[in-house]
């Protein structure tokens, strides 16, 4: 197969690393908690999968989930975090800082932009809420960063193409357009010939069963959405395997 895509994994544990290595990823996004949308992972698990694995880390920097306007305690964890990951070998850290109107806080962003050096800078989906995305694209670059993930703003990719498309076409070539959110392997064909992208990014997940907490099915250890305690989530290898072959055809095709 002529891989003409790069492709990205949503990854949360070392585990889910392995799989997507597996699956014929060349990059993952390292984080925790994928269920709130990604949050910081653990330095042992970025070290664990560096020594464990061949793939390009981008390690999520976000402290807590909703929303990106972040207090001064949460923002001097995020640059401690950030500067752990670049001294144990991340090869990028994923980040995004808005301000209360929703536009890019391009001061904290280039806090972390000068934290990070010279590995890649990935600014996540935040920019899927800001007033004037192709806007703030044109603020991203000037601040340096490698690239942007996005659905388009829009619930997901493939009803993001459009602006995604845009995107690509407005950036020239000066950051790259990741697309991410909702990518299947019957809408990831689609999605790479309708925005002309040249990698793609999504998580592909399978309960696995954990009896360990069975005896007693009135516990949780969450919050009000009570999810099953006896089953978990991680990445689906057959799952990766089939959007990946379907993306890659697609860029072949075209």
């Amino acid at each position: 197969m002529n891989n003409l895509l790069t492709i990205e994994i949503c990854a949360g544990s070392l585990d889910d690393a392995i799989a997507a290595e597996k699956a014929g990823a060349a990059r993952i996004e390292l984080n925790s908690s994928l269920f709130l949308g990604g949050r910081t992972p653990s330095l042992g698990t970025l070290r664990l999968v560096k020594k464990e694995t061949n793939l390009n880390v981008m390690a999520m920097v976000r402290p807590r989930a909703a929303g990106f306007l972040y207090t001064a305690a949460e923002f001097n964890t995020m640059k401690e975090d950030a500067a752990l990951f670049i001294e144990n070998g991340v090869d990028g850290i994923v980040f995004g800082f808005l301000n209360q109107d929703g536009t890019i806080d391009e001061k904290r962003c280039e806090a972390l932009v000068r934290i990070a050096g010279d590995k890649e800078k990935v600014f996540h989906r935040a920019i899927d809420v800001v007033p004037d995305p192709l806007k703030a694209l044109d603020i991203l670059i000037d601040l340096g960063f490698t690239r942007v993930l996005t659905s388009g703003q829009e619930p997901t990719a493939y009803e993001g193409m459009e602006l995604i498309a845009q995107m690509v076409q407005h950036a020239k070539g000066r950051i790259e357009i990741l697309p991410g959110g909702g990518i299947t392997q019957k809408n990831a064909a689609k999605l790479v010939q309708g925005t002309g992208v040249t990698q793609i990014h999504f998580a592909a997940l399978k309960a696995v069963a954990d009896s360990s907490t069975a005896g007693n099915a009135a516990i949780y250890y969450g919050g009000a959405l009570y999810p099953p305690e006896d089953r978990f989530e991680t990445a689906d290898l057959s799952a990766m395997a089939k959007i990946i072959g379907a993306a890659q055809s697609a860029a072949s095709s075209t």
